[in-house]
Order: structure tokens, then C-alpha cells, then sequence
């Protein structure tokens, strides 16, 4: 069995960077925290020689790419991920395809609370999907229609948030083509 790691437990990023690069010769900081602070965490870990696995709903792009620079710069890794569920990487994957070949299509979620709406998984999936250029659903562009969903962007996407006390969290990318039912 392997030895305890002995990481002292205190509100201190700095002192729990610094036990742990004394004791390890190599090392990986996995970051939940908020936007505000993530840029700073990674700032720190990366002086003391740690990569970060970045993971914070709703981080801004150009704190991204602030991260970029800064682990750039360092000769330093950093991966961001937008989600830590595989379901939801191979959702985003497999609507990016499907999306090559469907004019329009509508991101559906379920959630047992409010908070956060649309969710960062569907933010994302509709940032993924906007990148590539597309405009969906062409013949409903509509926007004054609120029972229509929130149309995310300029290219027609929409997203329908459903939200009911106790309903198990999911998201679905629905796509249609003429002709098909």
C-alpha cells in the first residue's frame, strides 16, 4: 500500500502548493473553484512546477486564453475542460457531426433547479456548434416567440430548459432534416 500523502488541510493555497512540491517530485493541481479565482490558482501552481487540470462552469474565454499565455510562457500544461463527464464530451462530439449534415436542430435540458440557465453543458454545446459557421433552423428564425426556447447567438440555435423540483439533470441535442419524422 502506498504512504499517506500527509497534505496539510488549511485555507492557504500557497503553504498546500509548496508542502506538496517539497515532498513530490511531480504534480498535478485540479482546480473547481470560480472564474474569478482560477487564473491566480494556476498562476501559483505553475510557480511551483505543477500542471492544472481546469475545471469551473462558465470561465471566459479570454480567461482561457490568459491561461494559455501564462502556461505558454511557462513551458507549463494546463487543460481546461468544459465538462468532466464523458457522457457529455461524446454529446458534444457526436452533435459537432451530426451537425455537418442537419440544418436544425434544438439543444433540450432538464434540471431540478433553476440555478444556472441554460446550463454550462448546453452553453457549450451551442458555442461548439456555433464555431462551425452554420445557420440553424432557418425557417423559424423568430425570436419573439418565448415558447420557442432561448436562441442562443445569431445563427438560430435554441435552447429549452426544463426545470421541475426532483427531475434527474439531462441534455439532449434533437436534430431534423426535410422529409424525416
Amino acid at each position: 500500500m502506498e504512504e499517506p500523502l500527509e497534505i496539510p488541510i488549511i485555507n492557504d493555497l500557497t503553504m498546500v502548493l509548496g508542502s506538496i512540491s517539497q515532498s513530490k517530485a511531480t504534480g498535478v493541481v485540479i482546480d473547481f473553484t470560480d472564474p474569478s479565482t482560477v487564473y491566480d490558482n494556476v498562476k501559483q501552481a505553475t510557480a511551483f512546477g505543477m500542471k492544472s487540470v481546469v475545471y469551473v462552469p462558465r470561465i471566459k474565454p479570454d480567461t482561457i486564453t490568459a491561461l494559455s499565455v501564462l502556461c505558454e510562457k511557462a513551458s507549463m500544461g494546463c487543460l481546461v475542460a468544459p465538462s468532466l463527464s464523458i457522457g457529455s464530451i461524446l454529446l458534444q462530439q457526436a452533435a459537432i457531426s451530426a451537425s455537418f449534415h442537419y440544418n436544425n436542430v434544438e439543444i433540450v435540458e432538464s434540471r431540478a433547479s433553476a440555478k444556472d440557465l441554460p446550463s454550462p453543458d448546453a452553453v457549450q454545446i451551442a458555442r461548439n456548434l456555433s464555431s462551425l459557421g452554420q445557420i440553424y433552423n432557418r425557417q423559424d428564425i423568430s425570436t419573439d416567440v418565448l415558447a420557442r426556447g432561448q436562441v442562443l447567438g445569431e445563427d438560430g440555435l435554441r435552447v429549452h430548459s426544463l426545470v421541475l423540483p426532483g427531475l434527474p439533470s439531462s441534455t439532449t441535442v434533437h436534430f431534423s432534416g426535410p422529409g424525416e419524422a
